[in-house]
């Protein structure tokens, strides 16, 4: 009779490795920035593969050059704009806003520096004014009760309108050179808009991680009457959300306005209420409340703007940009319908049903 010879560590070790692998996928698989994270990764390929030189930088006069460099700058609007965003679309609300109260910070900024004004005192007022706009969407939504469509709505149409009011319907040019260290300049080679993205991200990040308010915020997009039912104040935090809405694009205006050296209040973050959104759904969020990924966001905005940058870049009219942007959001919309995920289980069930039995 033969007799078993014990396994070796080695040998019993050898069937753990391949369940180890599959946990370690199965947690990546399962993570949310794994998607917009692929998305931008097979855009940037695609770049490398299609623009000779896309991923080459270079120093001058101590600053980083090349067109990953100018994506990130020209994305960091936008990035702004989603941190906002995703705020306001996790407690259930939406704001169509975004883009007039970028143009009426940049212009009052560029009022106020063209008076003489101190820089600071400039960005001060700019920012003061958004936060009065915030200050009025959350009132509407959270004091009014207002859907939060119709209540922004209104802040976005007689918003761009008071910007050209206070602009008189011309495009304000500055000359001052400090005014145009935030959208243009650099710090330790990296463009000044990056760094600024980076601290706001980060405090952002770091607020509702470290607190509890993340939790409060979730709470309020999963289950507005049940938060309020158990002490949760509810309409604080939506005035909250819509608030630092606000003053994110606020910031984005003084950004867009450094970088053009100008405030024009007619084209001055025109639909880009509609890029935050599309980047918000990108970066994993649930428009429906309760769920929303800040990093993702971030991600989210990358992404559109790379995908921006290519189009450009490959000669294609920018018409079909829009065009590409609507198809995304028509599938973010679809993807996220309640209807649709039991219809591709049953099929996806049908299919795997009959493969066994064939």
């Amino acid at each position: 009779m033969i007799e078993a010879l014990p396994l070796t560590d080695a040998a019993a070790a050898r069937p753990a490795r391949p369940r180890r692998l599959r946990a370690v996928l199965g947690l990546l698989a399962a993570h949310p920035l794994l998607r917009p994270v692929a998305a931008l990764l097979i855009l940037l390929l695609i770049d490398a593969v299609l623009l000779p030189g896309f991923w080459h930088l270079e120093i001058k006069d101590g600053h980083l050059y090349g067109p990953l460099i100018d994506i990130l700058n020209r994305a960091a609007p936008l990035m702004l704009a989603a941190l906002g965003m995703s705020l306001v679309i996790a407690t259930r609300g939406i704001d169509v806003s975004i883009g007039a109260v970028v143009a009426i910070a940049a212009t009052v900024a560029a009022m106020a520096v063209n008076a003489g004004q101190p820089l600071a005192v400039a960005y001060a007022a700019a920012l003061g004014a958004a936060l009065l706009c915030g200050a009025w969407n959350g009132v509407l939504v959270a004091g009014l009760k207002l859907q939060p469509i119709i209540a922004t709505l209104i802040l976005m149409v007689a918003g761009r309108g008071l910007a050209q009011l206070l602009a008189d319907g011309q495009i304000l040019t500055v000359y001052r050179d400090d005014f145009f260290v935030l959208g243009g300049g650099y710090l330790l080679g990296l463009p000044v808009s990056l760094w600024a993205v980076a601290v706001l991200a980060l405090a952002t990040i770091t607020l509702l991680r470290k607190t509890a308010l993340g939790l409060f915020i979730q709470a309020v997009g999963l289950n507005p009457v049940a938060s309020r039912l158990t002490g949760l104040r509810t309409a604080t935090l939506i005035f909250g959300t819509y608030v630092f809405a606000a003053l994110c694009a606020g910031l984005a205006g003084l950004m867009i306005a450094s970088n053009i050296r100008s405030a024009d209040a007619n084209n001055a973050g025109l639909l880009l209420e509609l890029d935050a959104i599309l980047a918000v759904t990108l970066g994993g969020a649930s428009l429906a409340g309760g769920r929303y990924n800040l990093v993702g966001a971030l991600i989210g905005a990358l992404i559109i703007q790379t995908l921006t940058t290519t189009i450009y870049s490959l000669g294609v009219p920018p018409e079909v940009n829009m065009v590409v942007k609507a198809l995304v959001v028509f599938l973010l919309c679809i993807l996220q319908s309640s209807e649709l995920r039991p219809m591709l289980r049953s099929v996806t069930d049908r299919l795997t049903r009959r493969g066994a039995s064939r």
